[in-house]
């Protein structure tokens, strides 16, 4: 198993590449699907206090900001929040960045945030049993917790010599490597990922007290499919899916 630390460098190493890749909108998976379904169901948050979890290089805390929430942003790459804290003084919109472990919060207090959100990263943190069980000890009672991840049924894991939907070995908690190689990057990269099942995110939300309130399997709009043909596979499975629970007392 890739080790937390290997994981990390790995980020600091795209960060340049990633950076561009989500600032210069060539991240169609986020803008044509992931991000409008997400906030649909965040909603309203202004003057609500806001914790992004693995938040990157801030593309989506930046939003949040925008919509009026007093937010925090964590990362453990050094680097993405390096381009994060650039970015805020830049654009100052009162976002406090840590670079800080998902599942090591405790330069946080317990019971302060009424949102936490985690984008498309939960599936990246080996131990997110421990990563959970910090998001429920800072939500304030009644919080809400939001996070993506790739859908654990139509991920494309490897498959003995081929890569094929998770659905083939579906209960089989397996890491996996990424390889982004795309044009549009400036620098090709690799990252791992960790496929698991629902039931395991489901469990562990339910240990820490966080019921599950709504789950949404997102599908890319006209235009997005339009001007980006390989989302028509989103239209008949989806890519990823959308889960947001509440604390309970």
């Amino acid at each position: 198993m890739t080790g937390k630390h290997e994981i990390m460098q790995e980020w600091n190493e795209a960060a340049d590449a990633w950076a561009d890749f989500v600032r210069t909108g060539k991240d169609y998976n986020r803008t044509g699907v992931n991000n409008p379904a997400t906030f649909k169901l965040i909603g309203e948050i202004r003057g609500k206090r806001v914790l992004d979890l693995a938040c990157g290089e801030g593309f989506n805390t930046r939003i949040l900001a925008r919509k009026g929430g007093e937010v925090t942003g964590v990362d453990f790459s050094e680097k993405l929040i390096t381009y994060a804290k650039q970015e805020e003084a830049q654009e100052k919109l009162g976002i406090h960045y840590e670079a800080m472990d998902a599942t090591n919060l405790n330069g946080l207090a317990g019971n302060q945030f009424d949102l936490v959100t985690c984008f498309m990263a939960l599936q990246d943190i080996e131990d997110y049993e421990k990563a959970v069980a910090e998001v429920a000890r800072v939500l304030k009672n009644c919080g809400h917790f939001i996070f993506s991840i790739p859908h654990p049924c139509f991920e494309k894991i490897p498959i003995g010599e081929k890569r094929a939907p998770a659905a083939e070995n579906y209960f089989k908690t397996l890491e996996y490597h990424i390889d982004w190689n795309m044009k549009r990057l400036t620098k090709q990269f690799t990252t791992t990922s960790i496929h698991r099942t629902l039931t395991a995110y489901f469990h562990s939300l339910y240990l820490n007290k966080l019921l599950v309130r709504r789950l949404v399997e997102p599908r890319p709009d006209t235009e997005s499919v339009k001007q980006h043909p390989y989302f028509k596979e989103s239209l008949i499975r989806p890519q990823s899916i959308i889960i947001e629970s509440l604390k309970m007392k």
